[in-house]
């Protein structure tokens, strides 16, 4: 199990390994937690004289278990040309901490941005959410569960947009179902750490940390743009039912498979001005600032 699980890390890193910004942070390594752990800390990316200028708070992935706010490619010089500050945030990880404490990390971060984000020239009141992978089901979660924000002093009404970037557990049962299906009719074991021990191996928590169990009309939930890869079955298929979900409860959501990639490149290359995932994403923050 110990070399399989290095053998995880080491392809996670290699898949980073192209992932250092072509900018550096204005404001790099600073804490939200008291005392903060190490990877309690984010990282702030503002354009020169920046002032009241939207917000985007990103969230890594790394299967909960892995990645760092660092890991976020072109991101950050993208949206700073476009008139964004971007902020990176870290979070503890399993197995040091269980789910829920991942949770309230992330919800902690962004309450700590809210209340400081202005002295970086970012506006508190206009922040959109996204995150890649592990990060896009944290992004879908803080977006929607209104519960963990409103114990850091969030209003909802500061959030104008989420986009969630290729997950797979929106709905965390029908995730743990479709594969554990897969791998049963195969004659293959179970896995012994998948998304069932990941998030608390109950059903009540599986059902208790989607994302779609806490949809409902009148919480303040923003847009979403939920982008996901094509070719993917189990990741379109989430995208699909998030995005069902959303629009059953008269949420604005449009899900966009992207072509000819992969799970670690519609990550790298948001940011591109020739990809077209880029295109669809700027669109949409553009779209959800003039509301």
């Amino acid at each position: 199990m110990k070399a399989t699980a290095f053998a995880l890390f080491a392809s996670i890193n290699l898949l980073c390994a192209a992932d250092t910004p072509t900018i550096k942070a204005t404001a790099a390594d600073v804490p939200y937690g008291d005392p903060a752990n190490p990877r309690q800390k984010v990282d702030i990316y503002s354009p020169a004289g920046a002032k009241g200028l939207p917000v985007i708070f990103w969230i890594h992935g790394g299967g909960w278990q892995g990645g760092d706010r660092t890991l976020i490619q072109l991101k950050p010089q993208a949206f700073v040309e476009k008139g964004f500050v971007f902020v990176s945030t870290g979070y503890r990880l399993l197995p040091e901490v269980d789910m829920v404490t991942i949770f309230r990390d992330i919800a902690k971060s962004l309450g700590w941005v809210h209340k400081n984000i202005a002295k970086h020239g970012g506006d508190p009141t206009r922040i959109i959410v996204g995150g890649h992978s592990a990060g896009a089901q944290l992004a879908a979660l803080i977006c929607i569960d209104d519960r963990y924000l409103k114990a850091e002093g969030v209003p909802f009404s500061v959030l104008k947009g989420c986009f969630p970037v290729d997950g797979d557990t929106y709905d965390v049962p029908a995730m743990i179902e479709t594969a554990e299906t897969r791998l049963r009719v195969h004659g293959f074991p179970m896995p012994k750490q998948g998304h069932r021990v990941k998030f608390g191996n109950t059903p009540e928590l599986h059902r208790e940390y989607s994302a779609v169990t806490h949809v409902a009309k009148g919480k303040g939930i923003p847009p979403f743009l939920i982008l996901h890869v094509a070719d993917h079955p189990d990741n379109t298929m989430q995208a699909r039912r998030l995005e069902a979900v959303l629009k059953d409860a008269g949420i604005p959501a449009k899900a966009f498979g992207a072509k000819e990639t992969n799970h670690p490149k519609i990550n790298e290359n948001l940011g591109r001005p020739d990809d077209p995932a880029t295109k669809v994403l700027f669109e949409f923050v553009t779209d959800a600032l003039k509301k």
